[in-house]
């Protein structure tokens, strides 16, 4: 399965009084990684530059002005270890466990090692910090209701689709 990887800078505010990253500032790291990977960013695209280097999968349209909206129906977060600071961004690799008609469950791993690099590739195989879900729904800026996902962004993002975050404990 292959897995975007979305660098992510840490700052010294995100750290609690443990000296670890707070777990309010993960679901904002997961966020900010979250809007690069599928969030599509009109400035970059008026650089040709720029557009050479946008993500493939940042197909959605972000501003006032879009046509859509997107809404955080779920989040849920284990912690494998504590984050402390680093200078170097962490490494959040994300994928898609489910892609339904108006929703998909945008899944993550965040680690703090260098490898792997690049914008794609197969997972890592060290233990991450953090996994974490997210159901996204996309929502017609009009009407506020739901809307189907259009078939450009099924295709942006259909190959990064594979296997659900699986967590340590589940209840039944």
């Amino acid at each position: 399965m292959t897995r975007l990887f979305v660098p992510v800078q840490l700052r010294w505010s995100d750290l609690d009084a443990y000296g670890h990253v707070n777990n309010v500032e993960m679901f904002r790291i997961l966020e900010e990684a979250r809007i690069t990977a599928f969030w599509a960013h009109p400035a970059e695209e008026a650089s040709p530059a720029a557009a050479h280097d946008a993500w493939p999968t940042a197909v959605l349209d972000s501003g006032p002005g879009a046509s859509s909206h997107t809404f955080v129906a779920r989040q849920e977060i284990e912690y494998l270890r504590p984050l402390g600071f680093a200078r170097r961004p962490v490494r959040v690799e994300m994928w898609i466990g489910h892609m339904g008609g108006a929703s998909l469950d945008v899944c993550y791993e965040v680690h703090d090692d260098a490898s792997p690099t690049g914008r794609s590739g197969p997972g890592s195989t060290a233990r991450p910090v953090a996994r974490a879900v997210t159901t996204i729904v996309l929502v017609s800026a009009a009407t506020g209701s739901p809307r189907r996902i259009a078939p450009h962004e099924r295709a942006a993002w259909e190959p990064f689709v594979g296997e659900p975050v699986s967590f340590r404990r589940r209840g039944a």
